[in-house]
This record gives C-alpha cells, sequence and structure tokens, in this order.
C-alpha cells in the first residue's frame, strides 16, 4: 500500500528534525577546544580506575552532587567505560549514570569524547595531568566544564591552586568553580 502525501511529509519532516537537531547539538561533532592541548605521551591504562571530583563547573546533571566518583576502565575495543557516581545530599541518595567514551585521534592523546546518551557526546580532554596519574584538570567540549580530579579525596592547597591557576590560563571563570565535598 503506497504512502499518503500527508504521511510522506510527516516522515520526512520528522527526519529532518531528528536529523538536523542531531547536527545542531553541541557534542555531536567533538573537537578539542581552541586554545586547547591535550596530555600527549598519555597511557590510558594508568589513567583507568577509581578518580575524585575535588571541583568543578556545576551544571543540572551534577549540580549538588557531593562525593563525586569517576571510574574508568578500558575495553578490549580500545573504548573507555565511565560510571559517575555522586551523593545527592537533599534526595538522600546516590546517583549514578554509566558512559562510554573513544578517542579522538590515537590513544596516546588524552582527548577523548565521552557519552551517556546514546549518539550525542561531550568532550573530554586532560590539559593537565602530574607524572604520577595522581593529579587531572579535565576541559569538556568548552572552558564552561571543567573538573579537577584527584586520586585521593585531597591534595595539598598549592597544587590544587596550580590547577585552578592552570584553567584560569586557558579561559575557564573561577568564579563559576566551584569545591566539591568528598
Amino acid at each position: 500500500m503506497p504512502f499518503s502525501t500527508s504521511a510522506l511529509i510527516r516522515a520526512t519532516a520528522i527526519a529532518l528534525v531528528i536529523t538536523g537537531g542531531a547536527a545542531a547539538l553541541p557534542g555531536c561533532a567533538v573537537s578539542v577546544p581552541q586554545g586547547m592541548q591535550p596530555v600527549t605521551h598519555f597511557d590510558a591504562s594508568k589513567y583507568m580506575g577509581t578518580w575524585y571530583e575535588l571541583a568543578r563547573i556545576d551544571h543540572r546533571f551534577e549540580k549538588g552532587l557531593t562525593q563525586v566518583t569517576a571510574t574508568y576502565s578500558l575495553n578490549a575495543d580500545g573504548s573507555v567505560t565511565v560510571l559517575n557516581r555522586g551523593y545527592d545530599p537533599v534526595k538522600q541518595q546516590w546517583r549514578e549514570a554509566q558512559g562510554k567514551a573513544r578517542f579522538l585521534r590515537q590513544a596516546d592523546e588524552a582527548a577523548l569524547k565521552v557519552s551517556f546518551f546514546g549518539p550525542f557526546y561531550g568532550g573530554y580532554n586532560v590539559v593537565s595531568l602530574d607524572d604520577q596519574y595522581q593529579t587531572a584538570l579535565v576541559i569538556g567540549s568548552s572552558v564552561d566544564y571543567v573538573w579537577i580530579l584527584s586520586r585521593s579525596k585531597t591534595i595539598a592547597e598549592a597544587q590544587r591552586q596550580a590547577l585552578l591557576e592552570k584553567a584560569q590560563s586557558l579561559g575557564v571563570d573561577l568564579a563559576q568553580v566551584v569545591r566539591v565535598e568528598q
């Protein structure tokens, strides 16, 4: 049975909305923000494991969460499973989200794209990482997405300040950065 003209128009309109909407959403075509240089000579296996979030710019998906961790595990295909977990003190419950990350270019450059929602990706760029893989500064698709991560729940204030200064030098508005209670 052939489609009616109105059904065909509706189907075409829906397809255009879906493809046009996907193309217009940030994160669908992920790239490293201008002026950012992700860490090179990156060893993904050393980065795997649990990191504590010590500071961030708040967004709706993390707003108000405390005791936030990110746990990374390397998959056989070279992708990375990401498990983010945090405590919501208002609702008195834990929240978690699982996603998958893929390297944008080669695996020895800390520029990835991560997805928690189907085909929609955001940037994940490690722009500062100490030699022992104990602290990291991560910037997303723009300087509006920033995280300071550590293998421990606390770091020396001078170390935290150095990471904040690095973030500021890259264009991050430090007035937007909040400490995360661990």
